[in-house]
């Protein structure tokens, strides 16, 4: 339809010259090009399998912890056989640090971040929620890649009558993270759900875990997206 308007148009019609009516149709083609282009963008935005890539310079990808922290308890509480059961203040659901892999005795500003954000989702959805501060606390038996409960979590459970605990671990590899979070029975440390994610670090991320981008990392922290500078200006 529009393009019979134009077709039907002549350049002596609602113009000024002809140099307005020849430049008319490529305004419109950049116009329908540029929007298009933003959407492209919007979408891919969010998109995980940009991380680590150049185009995350492009689309200012980074971590969001509160939409991760409620991925992690939606995941948890579909995924849990049996279900877990809300609305239950004796029966809490036990939130703990998530812990580096590496070193299970050390954790960070990002782990405690991210316990925080799972807590207020279980919150959110009806669970009694105690927060535990655990260093160390958590085994993994070698060679198995399963989570075990040390004793003194076990005792607290005893008192305390947990449905669940959510445990955590992450690997770092450069600016990549490994994140495993598990739901777990504390009667016989049976796992009842698991989410794992892979995560590209954003300078912040890498701050809280109290590290920085080497000067050497191929691809440099994501800054602020062109988009983010042109709408927000």
């Amino acid at each position: 339809m529009a393009k019979r308007l134009f077709d039907d148009l002549s350049p002596g019609e609602g113009v000024s010259g002809p140099q307005s009516f020849n430049a008319r149709p490529g305004i419109m083609k950049y116009c329908i090009f540029f929007c298009t282009i933003l959407l492209f963008t919007a979408t891919l935005t969010g998109c995980s399998r940009l991380n680590c890539t150049p185009l995350e310079q492009l689309l200012g990808a980074d971590v969001n912890l509160v939409s991760l922290g409620k991925n992690i308890s939606d995941t948890l509480i579909a995924q849990s056989m049996p279900p877990l059961l809300p609305r239950q203040p004796a029966q809490p659901i036990f939130i703990t640090t998530p812990v580096n892999n590496d070193n299970l005795k050390s954790s960070s500003s990002f782990a405690r971040s991210l316990q925080n954000s799972i807590g207020a989702e279980f919150v959110r959805q009806g669970f009694a929620v105690n927060e535990i501060k655990l260093r160390g606390n958590v085994v993994i038996n070698q060679g198995e890649g399963e989570f075990m409960l040390s004793r003194d979590l076990m005792e607290l459970k005893e008192k305390q009558r947990a449905q669940a605990i959510v445990v955590g671990t992450y690997t770092l590899a450069d600016r990549v993270m490994y994140l495993s979070i598990r739901l777990v029975r504390p009667g016989d440390s049976a796992i009842l759900a698991v989410y794992e994610k892979r995560l590209c670090l954003d300078a912040r991320s890498l701050q809280m875990l109290g590290l920085q981008v080497s000067e050497e990392d191929p691809f440099p922290q994501p800054g602020e997206s062109w988009l983010d500078r042109l709408l927000y200006w």
